[in-house]
């Protein structure tokens, strides 16, 4: 697996008094496979602390600041000339956010101040030689969809539709992302099902069919990010990108609040890492792994509101780890047992049981594709892509790893659901590694 995994980020919060230094900070992210990171405003401190590190930064603007640079050209380019330009390129920003979630405050004069504020910052770019090299954006909560399930129905709501139009519009020109906020937990929490938890947490579960497309969903992350992609598309924009600006799962809360445990975050970013990584991408959008950063770095002990929201840190001040989610550089390598020489050697393929599920298989290809294997040829263009179907795919990258990893029969297990066969399933140009050492 390459070392750069540039889809992952992760969001860098500071409403907090026990934060360790910028600089130890980015030292312990350049030793995990984070490529990116978001900062909710434009910590100078911050920004100089990642220079030369090669990781990619977002930064915000506070959406105090919006009305400002909406009616003051001369705010927005003193706002660059301070927050990006004494750190350009050293320090590598790569996009500014104009706010955060005003779609869903509903304050309807700020709303509409975003666009002129961006358009500002964008021509405020454009003047300092660094348009198209920094991307200008905002972030959106889940709120601006008044429709979402099944995610082909996806629409955004009709009172700001003509808002999000022009933002969409704004993106579409400048080759920015909508930016959006999908959240599983809250979804698990408004419907505490053990079906739902597992549908939320990327686990074995009978998936939910999508009655205008019948396809069925194994995972909620791509359900809503796919009803944002309906979203967009239904508006007319099917080439603008959406990057996951926020997504995570607290592992403490209260007692009322359901589903916050170690447990289940480990479950649900570990589960999303794998699912990214094996870049099948959502059913929407194949083959591809949207840009997702993570909620968060470190926990925000100032902030207000329940206990969830001071506990979704994956790092703690220390800089140990709060739960392992496979992140750190050094975890990284396939899993090559290292005894395997003493193991008995198994000729043959590896290939799912029948009878195993849409959610397994779909857990299998996302944890073998997540082990650093090559997965591309089951993606678009690949020489195993067609048929593309769940089985064909898994068969593949299942039987990749456990070719992989010496032949190992504790390869070949997948929680009971793959089995060793002796009939190769190679076919046409697709050629599965196996058979007789």
């Amino acid at each position: 697996m390459p070392e750069s995994q540039s889809f992952i980020g992760v969001n860098y919060g500071q409403v907090a008094d026990n934060l360790p230094p910028p600089a130890a900070t980015a030292k312990l992210l350049q030793s995990t496979a984070i490529q990116k990171v978001r900062l909710y405003g434009s910590d100078p401190a911050i920004i100089q602390a990642f220079a030369n590190t090669g990781i990619g930064i977002m930064i915000g603007t506070s959406n105090s600041d919006i009305p400002a640079m909406a009616s003051d050209p001369n705010f927005a380019k003193n706002w660059i000339n301070t927050n990006v330009i004494p750190f350009y390129p050293a320090s590598k920003i790569i996009l500014i956010n104009v706010g955060n979630e005003v779609m869903s405050y509903n304050d309807r004069n700020l709303m509409t101040q975003l666009l002129p504020a961006m358009q500002n910052v964008q021509n405020a770019l454009d003047s300092a030689g660094l348009g198209g090299k920094i991307k200008v954006s905002t972030v959106h909560s889940m709120a601006v969809l008044t429709q979402s399930e099944p995610p082909s129905s996806g629409s955004f709501d009709p009172t700001i539709g003509d808002l999000l139009k022009g933002l969409l519009g704004f993106n579409d020109a400048n080759g920015s992302p909508f930016a959006i906020n999908p959240y599983p937990y809250f979804a698990y929490r408004s419907d505490p099902r053990a079906e739902t938890l597992a549908f939320c947490l990327f686990q074995p579960n009978s998936g939910r069919v999508d009655s205008g497309t019948k396809i069925k969903y194994t995972n909620m992350f791509d359900a809503q990010v796919d009803s944002i992609r309906s979203a967009i598309n239904a508006m007319g924009f099917k080439g603008v990108e959406i990057v996951v600006a926020e997504t995570g799962w607290p592992y403490k809360g209260d007692g009322n609040e359901v589903g916050a445990s170690i447990e289940n975050a480990k479950a649900y970013n570990e589960n999303l890492i794998a699912h990214l990584r094996s870049t099948v991408g959502t059913p929407l959008m194949p083959g591809k792994s949207i840009d997702t950063y993570l909620f968060a770095l470190y926990d925000e002990d100032l902030k207000p509101g329940p206990t969830s929201e001071r506990s979704f840190g994956l790092f703690k001040p220390d800089l140990t780890m709060t739960y392992d989610v496979g992140l750190s550089k050094t975890s990284q390598t396939p899993l090559t047992p290292a005894n395997s020489a003493s193991k008995p050697k198994k000729d043959g393929w590896c290939v799912p049981k029948t009878g195993v599920s849409d959610s397994e298989l779909q857990a299998n290809l996302d944890y073998a594709c997540g082990q650093g294997i090559d997965c591309t040829p089951i993606q678009p263009g690949g020489a195993c892509f067609e048929p593309s179907t769940l089985v064909s795919h898994a068969t593949y990258a299942m039987n990749l790893l456990y070719q992989t990893s010496g032949r190992n029969p504790l390869a070949c297990d997948f929680s009971q659901t793959a089995t060793l066969s002796s009939t190769n399933p190679s076919y046409g140009k697709c050629t599965y590694p196996g058979g007789s050492s």
